[in-house]
């Protein structure tokens, strides 16, 4: 992982909040080809304060959950937000993901929309779905 600064342009970014940022942002490298671009511990020097990611060239943004931060509270069960891969070759982003262990929700299909599209769970909670153009 290259020296980089936590800094990113003004934007809208998908932001998770996972309990294993270690592992997760190993998970995201096996399943979408994600790249670390930074890395920041919280106090314990274990959990992950904030992280960058790159997947498909878009910036994906992780930390652990912090209880202490949050009254003692358990971290929330993700809902209410699919995140969304527009990639060239559906099928093999499809397989990456679920070789990786994420769990099938919609089938990778033909759609009548006119893209092959299918939704992953991760194993962190978190929707996504995979599409691209259906080939010709």
């Amino acid at each position: 992982m290259a020296e980089a600064s936590s800094a990113i342009p003004p934007g809208l970014y998908p932001y998770l909040t996972v309990k294993g940022g270690k592992a997760a942002v190993d998970f995201y490298a096996r399943a979408f080809g994600a790249v670390e671009e930074f890395r920041a511990y919280g106090q314990d020097n274990e959990r992950i304060m904030h992280a960058r990611l790159r997947v498909n060239g878009f910036a994906l943004l992780l930390s652990d959950y912090f209880e202490e931060f949050h009254g003692g509270a358990p971290a929330p069960t993700p809902t209410g937000v699919t995140i969304h891969l527009e990639v060239d070759d559906a099928d093999a982003w499809w397989k990456r993901a679920t070789d990786a262990g994420a769990t099938i929700v919609m089938p990778l299909a033909d759609q009548f929309w006119g893209d092959r599209y299918g939704q992953l769970k991760d194993p962190y909670g978190h929707s996504w779905s995979i599409g691209a153009p259906v080939k010709k």
